[in-house]
């Protein structure tokens, strides 16, 4: 059985000229969060993903393929709901909740993006959010320590 050429690199969108790309993937959310995933683009390109962590992968970023091709990664439409609030001050705390459910989110300054979940739904209504079902590409937030090693803790024995 012969084994797919792997892709061990994300190159981020802006970085490498998108035009050389010889394949293209278009991915949601979840397809694009990943380590470790057998692919096959859209003109055949058979690949297996095989990064040294999970991470997200952004609308226009490249995967750089260990023959030096590269394959583009287009962000697919998705069913989002569009969190709005009657003021900013409503809005941020929408916001803190979204965030304290570790809830992958799109912000603007006059809206959130979030994937759409009935449950999390009825908690923004009570909360005073209008919400609308939208389609379309969600890339959101990455997060603090996105491209960044973990943060190293110490552990002291105050005992």
């Amino acid at each position: 059985m012969a084994t797919d050429i792997r892709a061990t690199r994300v190159l981020p969108a802006g970085e490498w000229p998108a035009g050389t790309a010889a394949d293209q993937l278009t991915l949601d959310y979840e397809q694009r969060h990943r380590r470790r995933f057998r692919y096959c683009a859209e003109s055949g390109t058979a690949f297996l993903l095989d990064l040294p962590r999970a991470v997200v992968i952004g609308d226009g970023d490249g995967l750089l393929l260990e023959d030096g091709r590269r394959i583009l990664v287009r962000a697919a439409a998705e069913s989002l709901l569009r969190v709005t609030a009657a003021d900013t001050a409503t809005l941020m705390r929408l916001a803190w909740h979204i965030g304290n459910r570790h809830l992958p989110a799109v912000l603007t300054a006059d809206h959130i993006l979030i994937r759409d979940d009935a449950v999390i739904a009825a908690m923004l209504r009570g909360l005073g959010a209008g919400l609308a079902s939208t389609m379309a590409p969600f890339t959101p937030e990455r997060g603090a320590y996105a491209g960044t090693p973990a943060p190293h803790h110490h552990h002291h024995d105050h005992a």
